[in-house]
């Protein structure tokens, strides 16, 4: 049975030109770029080389005295944190209702110890409300600390307005984080322009390995750090650099963005031919954030009188991979936390599932996708029609 991958949100398949040289890396020899010996300075010579490629193919400079920053950490989660809880220590947090879930518990750690949210509310196709960010800063902006939002969310693909975010959050003084987690690699990004202070950054979400990403400061933004321990990254975050892991990220970050064009086409083709192939089959289903701008290759699609788990099952046994909402939540399947903010019916959150396609997918898997969900969808829609 053919095996179909379409949980790209979650994580991507590593690109074998990216693991080449991530093992040629590893094969390298003993890699501690904090060693003064000539091993050492072989290390430092890399890690220093692959830290400048990414900053470039960011649009950023990290060899400016006093400029922007890059923090390598173990990926998105971990930049998320250091951001909320490192940024600042007080004053006003303000969140979106559609926020990753290692942003949201993060927050909700932090209000345990006193920390005040706000939060900005969503239309019902999934776009942040900038007019309630707006009206925000008017009434507590001197009292707000930080501003925390995502640039595209990662079960609708909806992406966000975070240059009038930047704007706005410029203008009244108040720093800025966004969570990029889906978007780096897969849009275009200035970041010297953005006007953001920070970004969160994986590298497996780009065809990349697991366990590297990175927290970019804009100049002059000091951030605590999470643990200590070493002198590592000026101490903000101590341990030993993985060298060849910030390698590869550096290859993957310049494959993604060297061929960015030629993937949004594939990804987008393969997005609408899916949706469009079930919809002609199934007019009544739903997608989620569809009159808004969204990643390329992001679906989210609500079959209505089916539960979403059941799907979920059903198309797994079929030799289809998709998710059911967050892979950081998907373990326990509770609701969606971002259809709930959407106000979408409970129809519609209880059947919806979330597909993800990248450059390595092809037309005859979404062809073969295409089938292997309607007959599942009309083998459930007729149980549930029998059952009630």
């Amino acid at each position: 049975m053919m095996k179909v991958y379409l949980d790209n949100n979650a994580t991507t398949a590593i690109d074998p030109r990216v693991a080449k040289m991530m093992l040629a890396q590893f094969l390298d020899g003993p890699t501690n770029a904090s060693s003064q010996h000539a091993f050492g300075r072989r290390s430092r010579s890399h890690l220093d080389a692959a830290m400048e490629a990414i900053g470039s193919y960011l649009g950023t400079r990290l060899d400016e005295p006093s400029g922007a920053r890059l923090i390598i950490t173990s990926g998105g989660t971990e930049s998320n944190y250091q951001a909320l809880t490192g940024l600042s220590d007080q004053g006003l947090l303000v969140l979106s209702r559609i926020e990753h879930p290692s942003i949201l518990a993060t927050a909700g750690w932090l209000e345990q110890r006193g920390r005040s949210l706000r939060w900005l509310e969503v239309d019902q196709d999934g776009l942040i409300r900038m007019d309630q960010l707006e009206a925000m800063i008017s009434a507590e902006g001197h009292d707000i600390a930080l501003v925390s939002l995502m640039a595209a969310n990662n079960e609708t693909g909806v992406i966000q307005p975070m240059s009038q975010a930047s704007e706005i959050c410029r203008q009244a003084g108040i720093p800025l984080h966004v969570d990029a987690t889906q978007t780096v690699g897969k849009l275009p990004l200035n970041l010297r322009d953005s006007g953001i202070s920070a970004m969160t950054f994986t590298a497996h979400k780009f065809h990349g390995p697991a366990g590297v990403g990175g927290l970019w400061l804009a100049p002059q933004v000091k951030v605590e750090p999470v643990f200590h321990g070493g002198e590592q990254q000026l101490e903000t975050r101590p341990g030993t650099e993985p060298v060849a892991l910030v390698v590869a990220m550096a290859e993957a970050l310049k494959l993604a963005v060297n061929e960015m064009a030629q993937s949004t086409r594939h990804c987008r083709m393969l997005r609408d031919r899916l949706e469009n192939g079930l919809l002609e089959r199934h007019p009544e289903l739903i997608v989620q954030g569809k009159v808004h701008d969204r990643l390329p290759g992001t679906s989210s699609i609500s079959f209505l009188k089916t539960d979403r788990q059941s799907m979920l099952m059903a198309l797994d046994m079929a030799g289809i991979a998709c998710s059911s909402g967050s892979a950081c939540s998907s373990g326990s399947s509770p609701p969606s936390h971002v259809l709930t903010a959407m106000s979408r019916p409970e129809t519609e959150i209880e059947s919806t599932l979330r597909f993800g396609v990248s450059k390595f997918s092809t037309i005859e898997e979404i062809n073969l996708a295409i089938d292997s969900i309607s007959n599942a969808y009309n083998k459930l829609r007729k149980k549930t029609c029998v059952d009630n």
